[in-house]
């Protein structure tokens, strides 16, 4: 043995008294793991979601800060706004309803993220970010991300909690071609960041968690570049057995990723392996606040809290999004196997192959093949049921509660473990929600709420409520409600669910909350399927 710095005793690595010491602190750190595990296991059993309404619009100005100095406000006057800010009244009101640390409600010591953050932890508040742009619609509207001040309120309350150590980071992997530098730039993080620099004790970290960015000409993919990626970088999270892909595995050689690249999709999902690529980050997170957008999804009938997991994973094609061909194949992809849809396969199929290779010259020939295209097979955005976007998709919400899954069970190496691995979070901006053909290509939907709890599946039902769906007809949520499952995502039944709105702060079963229920307009692969009130809207 030699002196090491300062004086202390240095034992060669692989001495046996190392060893003996290497492994005690493993064992120490099991133990710490172990017992967090046991706390953290509340999400599971966490059944009550609160329904702040009333908040109409955002503020124009970053970095959001409120217009009012609440008592716990984190900051000085000098940071105030002068315009009134109704999505921050409107988080703080959600958290406010679900009684969090009530004894200190209106002092300046009120701490309503207490309970799920701890002093020094890692925090991963999570947005979506899907894109910068619509399909056909100029803008974004408000219905297709997550607000900024949405976000800043999130960040202050996480950074109450946090007492001036840790870290936050807010962290997602937008869709293939986004262009993540925009999304921030409408999202106000920039200046959230330099306020957080200038007034804070902890720095707001934003990452990119993709690896790659696809490039693609008018929907078309034609190549890929790489980006930094997690700096963490990722791990390999195989839910094998515990996967919903387990009952159809004969049919997993049908499934479609994020691009025509099938295999790579097909060997993460074959013999009994159902592997994901989830970003470090993440994982190692102590607490994960879920912050989504309150919107309609063309292929799992909504899109809230379950299905902005998606944006944990990095590699976007080991995700699962359709089965080629129709179900009497075994597929999602089409409703049925007419001659117009058989033509169709073909022509995308050879299109997708050529297309990388014409270089210069396909800049001159995608818009016009595409309209082509669009005359002769019908319009994805506005009338034709295609690529698995409709009610009879039977493979996305599969995927998306194997990543819920993975966020509650796998542990930091991306091993699958005992529930409650982190801390979870939701507040689900529905302040202006996406109605229509979302997640794309939604329209504005002016909800004014904002809908908080612990639990993503009791959120996301309530959500499903807020938005006039029949939750029995969402396979998402049948699905997420099944506590027999080896890994259940909940540990309570839907009737067990208490709803606190300003209605009824004491709360009440969400069953009888209707008085809450809108009508979201789903998307068209979706109508008339799925609403509460269907039968009203579509007699006969």
């Amino acid at each position: 043995m030699a002196d090491g710095p300062h004086g202390c005793l240095r034992r060669d690595k692989g001495s046996p008294q190392c060893l003996v010491e290497a492994g005690e602190v493993d064992a120490r750190r099991e133990r710490v793991f172990e017992r967090r595990l046991l706390g953290r296991e509340d999400c599971l059993r966490s059944r009550e979601v609160s329904i702040a309404t009333g908040h109409v619009g955002y503020p124009a100005e970053s970095p959001y800060s409120p217009s009012i100095a609440y008592p716990e406000y984190c900051f000085g006057s000098e940071t105030l706004a002068e315009e009134t800010n109704d999505a921050y009244e409107g988080v703080r009101e959600a958290l406010h309803l679900l009684q969090l640390d009530e004894e200190h409600y209106g002092r300046k010591d009120w701490n309503p993220l207490g309970q799920v953050i701890r002093p020094g932890d890692t925090v991963v508040l999570k947005p979506n970010f899907v894109r910068e742009f619509r399909e056909t619609r100029p803008g974004l509207d408000d219905c297709t991300i997550t607000h900024g001040a949405i976000i800043r309120a999130a960040v202050d309350y996480a950074y109450i909690a946090l007492k001036g150590t840790g870290r936050i980071i807010i962290a997602d992997a937008p869709q293939g071609e986004a262009n993540f530098d925009e999304i921030c730039r409408i999202a106000g993080l920039d200046r959230i960041q330099d306020l957080y620099r200038r007034y804070a004790d902890v720095e707001v970290e934003v990452y990119d968690l993709r690896p790659e960015r696809s490039r693609t000409l008018d929907g078309a993919l034609i190549g890929y570049e790489p980006l930094p990626g997690d700096p963490r970088g990722y791990a390999t999270v195989d839910l094998g057995i515990h996967s919903m892909f387990v009952p159809i595995e004969h049919l997993c050689r049908r499934v479609y990723g994020s691009d025509h690249h099938r295999r790579e999709t097909r060997r993460h999902h074959t013999g009994g392996v159902h592997e994901y690529s989830i970003a470090r980050t993440v994982l190692e997170a102590d607490c994960v606040i879920n912050l989504p957008k309150l919107k309609t999804h063309k292929k799992t009938g909504l899109t809230v809290c379950l299905k902005n997991m998606v944006g944990i994973n990095g590699k976007k094609n080991w995700l699962p999004h359709l089965r080629l061909g129709t179900p009497a194949q075994g597929g999602d992809q089409f409703a049925d196997d007419g001659l117009k849809h058989r033509v169709e396969r073909y022509a995308m199929a050879c299109f997708r192959r050529v297309v990388p290779w014409l270089g210069p010259v396909r800049t001159r020939l995608g818009r016009p093949l595409q309209a082509m295209g669009k005359h002769i097979f019908g319009d994805t955005n506005t009338d034709m049921i295609r690529s698995g976007n409709w009610h009879g998709n039977d493979t996305a919400w599969r995927m998306v509660l194997d990543l819920n899954r993975a966020i509650l069970y796998a542990d930091r190496s991306g091993n699958l473990r005992g529930p409650g691995a982190r801390n979870l979070f939701c507040i689900v901006d529905g302040i202006v929600g996406g109605e229509g053909n979302g997640p794309l290509d939604a329209t504005p939907k002016a909800a004014g709420v904002v809908v908080a709890g612990r639990n993503p599946v009791a959120v996301e039902l309530a959500c499903a409520l807020v938005m006039g769906f029949d939750r029995m007809q969402l396979p998402l949520l049948c699905h997420a409600l099944d506590r027999n499952h080896s890994a259940p995502l909940l540990a309570f039944g839907y009737d067990e669910i208490i709803c606190k709105s300003p209605v009824d702060p004491a709360g009440c079963p969400l069953s009888h909350c209707d008085i809450l229920a809108m009508s979201f307009r789903p998307h068209f692969g979706w109508r008339g399927k799925i609403e509460r009130n269907r039968r009203q809207m579509y007699p006969g």
